[in-house]
């Protein structure tokens, strides 16, 4: 698989924004001293850290992403507590030296396999102190237009066949209840919740140019060559279109649920 795209993410930082900040707003804490941004992206989620807490000390933004960490360190030259490295979230430990107060994640634990997702969330809680927390939140689009609408494409079209060998799809969500199963016995609280956001974008375009930056890139990746993608689009934007009706203003309305948990440690 290709690299991410920063420049591609970072497209819809303002509409990607919100979900970070509504997370932030349900933490806890009030002075932690080590804070990890798990899949930190181009570092918009870590900045916000920074900002939400601008006496911690130490603030490490990690990313299996080589392109996004570049973004990340070109975008942080002013904030002195941050720092940033290329790491995968599935085989991450903290230092034994450095005791992590908070985990943050935005919009990354759902491309984890579903096998080991609940266990390395599990894993890694078990590492913080009593109090310590750790935030997470997911989209919960699978289902929705925008991504069966992928899956249709996909098994369709002389990439049929060619897409079937080589796709990785992303693995269910877990749901609310298998999560708190899998991790209440070690939690002083726990808070799950699912909000549903309607962003507006101006047409089909714009929702193929906001999933370009995610749910997509493993069907592109996955075609060959520049014609054949450019096709993929073409038929992929037309069921858009009969899927997402313009609004008053001739505008499209994005439905897009997140799924919330912030887990406070025993």
């Amino acid at each position: 698989m290709s690299d991410w795209s920063a420049t591609q993410y970072l497209k819809f930082a303002d509409e990607r924004a919100i979900p970070t900040q509504d997370l932030l707003s349900h933490i806890p804490l009030q002075s932690p001293s080590h804070i990890v941004d798990l899949g930190c992206g181009p570092g918009n989620s870590t900045a916000m850290l920074s900002a939400r807490y601008p006496s911690c000390p130490s603030i490490a933004g990690i990313d299996s992403s080589p392109n996004m960490i570049a973004r990340a360190k070109e975008s942080s030259t002013s904030t002195s507590n941050t720092t940033f490295a290329v790491a995968d979230v599935e085989s991450y430990s903290p230092p034994p030296d450095h005791p992590v107060d908070l985990f943050f994640s935005n919009a990354v634990l759902h491309w984890l396999p579903r096998s080991t997702r609940l266990p390395t969330i599990r894993r890694l809680l078990l590492t913080l102190p009593p109090g310590g927390v750790f935030a997470f939140q997911v989209p919960d689009t699978l289902n929705l237009p925008s991504h069966t609408s992928m899956r249709e494409v996909a098994r369709t079209g002389s990439w049929a066949e060619h897409l079937r060998s080589k796709l990785v799809e992303r693995d269910e969500l877990d749901t609310p209840e298998e999560i708190y199963d899998a991790l209440v016995d070690v939690c002083e609280s726990l808070r799950i919740w699912e909000t549903v956001y309607y962003h507006s974008l101006g047409d089909w375009r714009d929702i193929v140019e906001w999933v370009k930056g995610t749910g997509l890139r493993p069907y592109l990746d996955g075609l060959r060559g520049e014609e054949e993608r450019n096709e993929f689009l073409r038929v992929y934007e037309g069921l858009l279109k009969e899927k997402y009706e313009k609004r008053a203003d001739g505008r499209v309305m994005l439905r897009y649920p997140r799924l919330f948990v912030v887990a406070v440690r025993k």
